[in-house]
């Protein structure tokens, strides 16, 4: 064991307590067995660093203060990706190993805040200091130590809770292409769902984005019960996926304390992108359409941390909404498939529906919720199921209507669908503002379902 030296880099508005918390962070960090290398390679994304016997994973330290994360090792040297731009990095600079362990601060402190990928607040707030450690990676629980998820969470979106019902733990996908309504969805749900804290990761976000989210979309009443971590498009790889991964363990601290929990992670698709850097400069093959293998390993787990388990007072969850960012509205696009395959449904926005001035633009056609058959009792499933169709007749005879060639009488639930189209659009169309009453949505919705079968 040697000695070295704590590097703590301070602004001309650095406040004494700041100061303290800097300090103590930064030697919280320190590797008792004090492992040194030397930078060999500069790149723009990733340094090699030769002599520092650390492994993947390990967390490392620049003595310009810049921080980082082994992501390849071999014999002559490792590769370390920044949490900050590599400006001023070169070769011969020495670099120490990190304390493993290190994770982000938790606790009801972080209620109604906004922080970085590093749990440091960036809402011009008090710092959050002293907080208990969580670490950023946790083993998920095994398939049969879950318990059954046997409740709907209502969202107090009427199109959602009436043909895509969301299961209190259930993991779901918003699929949308750029200014379909993404945003203000999400913050109606936070706003309005039926859980006692949100965790939001914003990754990949462009700074007024953020702050319209925060300020418009979430509003004082959404970011009360809310904790919001900020990794922006400019910040490095390794920041955007630490944010992800932060909220992750926030999430899990909340639901182990007995709380159920909405984790919203926007978006998925750019944490990808954030994750195919990683592994790109830590030497993976480009495998599918340019995604290296880990980007899909990594997916998966960040999903599998959502869900319920057994708590000493009964069965609490994580219910997990996953947006993935359609590009081109491309559906068929690597990360969108594979996303797919790892959730329990998907909610899709429709440029379309959107264009129309149909907000939120769910498309009731191409939405579905793997759990409806578990959590949803039987009229309510039959209902849906007469809605859809409905919807699907619609979308069938829109052509046709539109140059006049349709012709009723030869299709009983299309002509119904037809002159209830209007019943079924207000349907669908909600006020961001306004929050759907469960019940009576469900009573709506059979009501307009058995209009359609022709009952009444």
């Amino acid at each position: 064991m040697g000695g070295g030296v704590v590097v703590v880099t301070l602004t001309a508005h650095t406040t004494l307590s700041e100061f303290s918390g800097l300090v103590r962070d930064r030697i919280d960090t320190v590797d008792p067995f004090f492992r040194s290398g030397t930078v060999s390679e500069v790149r723009n994304d990733a340094v090699r660093v030769r002599d520092l016997l650390v492994g993947v994973g390990h967390p490392v330290c620049f003595a310009s203060g810049v921080g980082g994360e082994v992501v390849a090792a071999s014999e002559e040297d490792v590769v370390v990706a920044l949490d900050q731009p590599a400006e001023g990095l070169k070769p011969g600079d020495r670099v120490v190993a990190a304390q493993l362990g290190v994770g982000i601060g938790f606790g009801p402190e972080l209620l109604g805040r906004v922080i970085d990928a590093r749990g440091r607040p960036i809402d011009g707030g008090p710092p959050l200091t002293g907080l208990p450690q969580r670490p950023l990676v946790n083993p998920t629980p095994l398939a049969l130590e879950r318990p059954l998820i046997e409740a709907p969470l209502p969202t107090g979106v009427r199109a959602i809770d009436a043909m895509a019902t969301v299961g209190a733990g259930q993991r779901m996908g918003i699929f949308a292409g750029p200014g379909v309504g993404k945003s203000t969805l999400l913050g109606q749900i936070v706003r309005h769902a039926e859980v006692e804290v949100s965790v939001i990761a914003l990754v990949g976000e462009r700074s007024r984005e953020v702050r319209e989210f925060v300020d418009d979309v979430l509003g004082p009443e959404g970011l009360a019960r809310s904790v919001v971590v900020v990794a922006t498009g400019e910040e490095t790889p390794l920041r955007r996926f630490r944010a992800a991964k932060a909220a992750c363990a926030i999430a899990e601290g909340f639901r182990a304390s007995g709380k159920e929990t909405l984790l919203v992670m926007d978006s998925l698709t750019r944490v990808a992108h954030a994750v195919r850097q990683l592994g790109l400069a830590a030497g993976e093959p480009p495998a599918t359409r340019g995604y290296p293998p880990s980007v899909f390993q990594h997916l998966a787990e960040l999903v599998e941390r959502a869900g319920r388990i057994n708590g000493p007072q009964g069965s609490v969850g994580i219910t997990g909404l996953f947006t993935v960012l359609v590009e081109g509205d491309d559906e068929t696009e690597p990360i969108g498939d594979a996303v797919r395959g790892l959730l329990d449904g998907h909610i899709r926005l429709d440029r379309r529906r959107a264009d129309a001035g149909q907000f939120p633009a769910i498309d009731p056609v191409g939405s579905r919720s793997r759990l409806m058959e578990r959590i949803c009792d039987p009229i309510h499933r039959q209902s849906a199921r007469t809605m859809r169709a409905g919807f699907a007749e619609l979308d069938e005879v829109a052509e046709l209507r539109a140059v006049g060639a349709y012709q009723p009488g030869s299709h009983p639930l299309r002509d119904r669908a037809v002159q209830l189209e209007s019943v079924l659009r207000q349907f669908l169309t909600q006020e961001p503002t306004e929050q759907s009453d469960y019940p009576a949505t469900l009573d709506v919705l059979q009501k307009i379902a058995g209009a359609l079968e022709g009952d009444g």
